[in-house]
């Protein structure tokens, strides 16, 4: 997500959130692409290929062998983007890697359908099917997060665990300003920015970059609500991992943790919840991805953690 705080509605406040906004989304483009031409050369050349899901060609790459793991982008992103080109080459060192581009993301086209979690989570359930994957972990970040989790309620016998990065249950897990946002958002804001290179690289429909964005913006502005019980009933173990200025609410945060018994127990004095919990110092929801050296490890070590002895 993106944040803007809308100070008044005064013109030149409106003036000021025009500045704002085209500035923190040039800066948020830039992140996203700055390091994808670097460090894609020195990853191993992956097994490519199109999956028929849905409707869609699900672009996806396999990276390395070993237990699967999927890997399911945010908004706007591709595969090779940021940080998430680096999270690949570190985990397809131990495990088989399947990094995918989600509806109308990079080299899968859009379709008329609603971009919903839903709808993504159904798409990641069938892409295993294809793969012949009868089981795997996945690691979502924002809009793959709640994909991720979907993916734990709809499809519990697919997840093995989850590894939830910055994401929500609900719209209103995020802050005010980041829901405000979104109606004063336009495709025009990217316009001449890396991302709408990117896009125009690799998308079968080129042209179509104002539809992809307002199709982005329309899911974003759809209220949705996972609903607690189900969240709850999940049986795949989740690590969230937050900035602490990323822009979910904290008391959201708390939530989640504690649906998955988290948050209300003495480790040192009795078996604690299978989930786990991190929050960054000093992170917000775009510089989460550039913490690897950080998360990495734990994300290693979550997946890699036996369950506990009752």
């Amino acid at each position: 997500m993106l944040n803007n705080r809308i100070f008044s509605n005064s013109k030149n406040a409106d003036t000021r959130k025009t500045q704002s906004l085209s500035l923190l989304v040039l800066t948020v483009s830039m992140l996203l692409t700055l390091l994808a031409s670097g460090v894609v050369s020195a990853q191993q050349k992956p097994t490519t290929g199109y999956a028929p899901v849905n409707g869609l060609k699900m672009y996806y790459e396999i990276h390395g062998t070993g237990e699967p793991v999927v890997l399911l982008h945010g908004a706007f992103m591709t595969v090779s983007d940021d940080n998430w080109s680096v999270l690949i080459n570190e985990l397809a060192k131990t495990r088989k890697v399947i990094a995918v581009e989600m509806q109308g993301h990079g080299r899968t086209g859009d379709i008329n359908r609603d971009i919903t979690y839903e709808n993504l989570s159904d798409d990641v359930a069938a892409l295993l099917d294809y793969l012949t994957i009868g089981r795997a972990d996945v690691v979502g970040y924002s809009l793959g997060g709640g994909v991720a989790m979907q993916t734990a309620i709809r499809h519990p016998e697919k997840v093995r665990k989850v590894v939830v990065l910055s994401a929500v249950i609900r719209r209103d897990g995020w802050v005010k300003e980041a829901n405000d946002f979104w109606p004063s958002f336009t495709w025009e804001l990217f316009k001449g920015t890396p991302m709408e290179a990117e896009y125009k690289r690799l998308s079968p429909t080129p042209d179509k970059f104002p539809d992809f964005v307002n199709h982005i913006k329309a899911a974003a502005m759809r209220p949705y609500d996972f609903g607690a019980e189900k969240f709850k009933a999940t049986k795949a173990p989740m690590f969230f991992i937050f900035g602490d200025a990323d822009g979910v609410r904290i008391e959201h945060i708390a939530e989640m943790y504690s649906l998955k018994g988290g948050g209300h127990i003495h480790g040192d004095m009795m078996p604690r919840s299978e989930s786990r919990l991190a929050i960054i110092p000093n992170t917000t929801h775009v510089t989460l991805m550039y913490r690897m050296a950080i998360i990495i490890p734990m994300i290693g070590d979550f997946l890699n953690a036996e369950p506990q002895k009752k």
